[in-house]
């Protein structure tokens, strides 16, 4: 059976996850289908180095947070995850292509991800400028060609959306104030620019293309993007005390790139405890959006649960 014809089961939840709501079964349903889906967007095509090169990011596993935010939002709404999986699939390639390109030695310099080589230490920076730039493409023609029984008018603000967060006023952005910070003595407000649009933009994406694809409304939107812009900036957050904190081994990253590069993070701002009470803070702010759904919402609200949970 394939990704698109497998549905996860609908489980009732409260304000307070309920003990019926298995959310370790939920991701490991959720990441089985958005993998299956991954690979299959990526059959057989010329020129075949570049697409190893592309399958060599994409399918290096990883939480799969992103397209799960998507197809639980879809559902939310009322929609069906089915029609929302090549959107969940077209982020997932959005931020397979950020990390390629973040990683090149121009940008952040990185050879580790996802616990093996980055992708311009196998293929060579060219190929990975381009199997970055390939991705982003793809991202476009999985909603635009690949969405077969959503309403037009529902994908046209899913592109919108996408664009958007692809570009300056969000991931590019973002990175563009992270690059020029580096070595500066930066604020709250600008650190906080640089997270809200290099990692929680995309994060607000995923949460608010699934409900669009449901049908959403305004008032829907608007919590989604209340819920998503939290754990967004909580995610970052934990990501920066764990660059302190945790190991690459734990990180399948390199560890302590941040204080290297001597970038201002939200542990060397406020401390390690108050980061966290932030993240925490931030995290019970996101679920509190999700009130009006009350029993509906507990895909949502573990995942949120789960932000703040990481290894920290």
């Amino acid at each position: 059976m394939s990704a698109a014809a497998t549905s996860p089961e609908s489980v009732p939840s409260s304000g307070e996850l309920p003990c019926t709501f298995d959310f370790a079964a939920y991701l490991k349903l959720s990441r089985d289908r958005v993998e299956i889906a991954l690979d299959s967007s990526m059959g057989p095509e010329r020129p075949e180095s570049l697409r190893d090169a592309m399958r060599y990011s994409l399918l290096a596993g990883g939480k799969r947070l992103r397209p799960i935010l998507c197809l639980a939002a879809c559902e939310l709404v009322g929609g069906s995850s089915e029609l929302a999986m090549p959107t969940a699939v077209a982020l997932e390639m959005i931020h397979t292509m950020s990390l390629i390109h973040d990683d090149l030695p121009a940008m952040d310099n990185d050879d580790l991800r996802r616990g093996r080589p980055t992708n311009h230490k196998v293929y060579g920076d060219a190929m990975a400028i381009l199997a970055g730039d390939a991705m982003l493409s793809r991202a476009f023609e999985m909603v635009a060609v690949r969405s077969p029984n959503v309403p037009a008018d529902r994908l046209l603000r899913v592109v919108g959306e996408l664009a958007l967060v692809s570009g300056a006023p969000g991931l590019v952005g973002g990175q563009v104030v992270d690059l020029e910070s580096e070595g500066q003595a930066v604020d709250l407000e600008t650190l906080e620019y640089i997270h809200l649009h290099k990692t929680a933009a995309l994060l607000r994406a995923c949460v608010v293309t699934g409900a669009l694809i449901g049908g959403a409304s305004d008032d829907q939107l608007q919590a989604m993007r209340t819920y998503a812009n939290g754990i967004g900036l909580a995610f970052q957050i934990i990501d920066d005390i764990l660059d302190v904190t945790a190991s690459s081994e734990v990180l399948g990253k390199t560890a302590g790139k941040d204080l290297l590069a001597d970038k201002t993070t939200y542990p060397k701002l406020l401390g390690l405890e108050a980061s966290r009470e932030k993240a925490l803070q931030l995290v019970r702010e996101s679920k509190a959006a999700l009130e009006p759904w009350s029993n509906k919402a507990a895909p949502l609200l573990a995942l949120a649960d789960y932000v703040a949970s990481r290894d920290c």
